[in-house]
């Protein structure tokens, strides 16, 4: 199986799990929109120093993969080309930032160690959130939520059928990529001089391809102007996770907490 099968398997993989019916899955999208939301702000926020704090922000992305049922290795596996991306931001610091801030078992440990180790959590953590909140709601739901933020239809629909015919253009690819393959046996990879017309078949397909499900999905009632995204109302159960997940973010982020659980031990 080619590369490019393998990405839009993993496309349809995630959005099974989004149609899973678990308690998470069964959470408002608007309520676990704006959760996630709060998340990055808060772990943003933190200054660059503060790794502790940011570390202490990892319990919510890793409480809810343990209680969720989904599977951390699986995350970390289709996030392999994001998160070492993610890593290299802040690299450099050590090297600028010189500057002594303690020791540690006798090794000094500067300012641009800290913050660099900082950034790299904090890519992380923000990745993993947003992985969690694809992977236990659906992209229709995800826009209906940004319709409810009263984000323009114009723009919900765009993010909207950019996600669907990603799918088309990852099909597309692979059909072209088969059939060069069958047409040049034996060839380890596409020779250079064939890359322009087959970007262009590939743009023309794929082209045709997404007109023919936009004519579809007009035959069966789509239009721009009609709010056919809709989600379920809130519920008790929406609002109680909302207060509970927003407290404890609120409180990792103004509590020094791993500073005080390791206070305890020390004392």
């Amino acid at each position: 199986m080619s590369k490019i099968s393998n990405a839009a398997r993993s496309i349809g993989k995630l959005d099974e799990l989004a149609r899973k019916d678990t308690w998470l899955n069964r959470i408002h999208p608007l309520v676990k929109l704006l959760v996630t939301l709060l998340y990055l702000v808060l772990v943003v926020s933190f200054p660059p120093i503060r790794l502790t704090g940011v570390l202490a922000m990892a319990l919510y992305p890793f409480l809810l993969f343990e209680i969720s049922g989904l599977s951390f290795r699986d995350a970390l596996y289709r996030l392999r080309i994001v998160l070492p991306v993610v890593c290299l931001v802040g690299i450099l610091n050590p090297f600028f930032d010189r500057e002594r801030v303690l020791t540690v078992f006798g090794i000094t440990v500067t300012s641009g160690t800290l913050t660099m180790l900082s950034l790299m959590v904090k890519g992380v953590l923000t990745v993993l959130s947003s992985y969690l909140l694809v992977a236990t709601t659906t992209i229709e739901s995800i826009c209906g939520a940004l319709r409810m933020l009263h984000i323009p239809g114009i723009i919900v629909t765009e993010f909207l059928l950019i996600c669907r015919y990603v799918t088309v253009l990852l099909n597309e690819a692979d059909r072209v990529t088969q059939s060069y393959a069958l047409r040049a046996p034996g060839q380890k990879g596409i020779a250079r001089k064939t890359w322009g017309p087959l970007i262009g078949q590939l743009l023309i397909r794929s082209m045709d391809r997404a007109k023919a499900l936009y004519q579809s999905m007009c035959l069966r009632g789509f239009r721009d102007d009609r709010p056919y995204l809709t989600v379920k109302s809130v519920t008790a159960t929406d609002l109680f996770y909302f207060a509970i997940c927003c407290s404890a973010l609120i409180a990792l982020r103004i509590f020094p907490v791993l500073e005080l659980v390791g206070g305890l031990f020390v004392s």
